[in-house]
């Protein structure tokens, strides 16, 4: 009789840490899809600013240096590997996008220009895509963190050496600066 409790009891166990085991699987696998949506509208993203360039390119000859900074900052986002050195060069990304926005606004006929308005729009809605993935990814990433944080997970989660994963978080310069009104 004895010995049928203890076999009980270790099946009860095996039964629950490999229920443990594969919830931190299961919360692995939901970050690594949570970054795939991303990388799919970075990639969406990085396939628009071409054709936003050189639509440009004929009104801005005389701003040589924002489209190459736009394209080097491309080139570099396109290049990255891993969640921090994807999201450092986002943000350069983002800020040279911002600057080329910004020398739009002294070109009249660009801003008019059909193809430009039409791009500009699917970039605009690439962006929310990506504001949203990366949302998205970051809910999932401290599900995932915090289940390997805590008792008795944690103890699982370092016997089979799960890592936490990074958040992924875009830094662009002056965005977390409270914008002056002036009247």
């Amino acid at each position: 009789m004895g010995f049928l409790i203890v076999l009980g009891i270790v099946i009860l166990l095996v039964i629950w840490v490999m229920s443990m085991y594969n919830g931190l699987v299961r919360l692995r696998n939901q970050v690594k899809n949570a970054w795939s949506q991303i990388d799919v509208q970075l990639k969406r993203r990085h396939d628009l600013i071409p054709n936003l360039v050189e639509t440009a390119k004929g009104y801005m000859k005389h701003e040589r240096e924002t489209l190459e900074s736009i394209t080097k900052a491309r080139t570099q986002a396109m290049q990255a590997q891993g969640v921090a050195e994807s999201a450092k060069a986002e943000g350069q990304l983002s800020e040279a996008l911002s600057k080329f926005m910004l020398v739009v606004e002294n070109y009249p006929d660009l801003k008019a220009s059909q193809n430009f308005l039409a791009l500009q729009e699917e970039l605009t809605t690439t962006e929310n895509k990506v504001g949203f993935a990366r949302q998205f990814y970051n809910d999932q990433v401290q599900q995932y963190n915090t289940r390997i944080e805590s008792v008795p997970t944690n103890i699982l989660a370092n016997m089979f050496g799960f890592q936490q994963s990074e958040f992924f978080q875009i830094e662009v310069a002056g965005e977390r600066e409270v914008p002056q009104v002036k009247f």
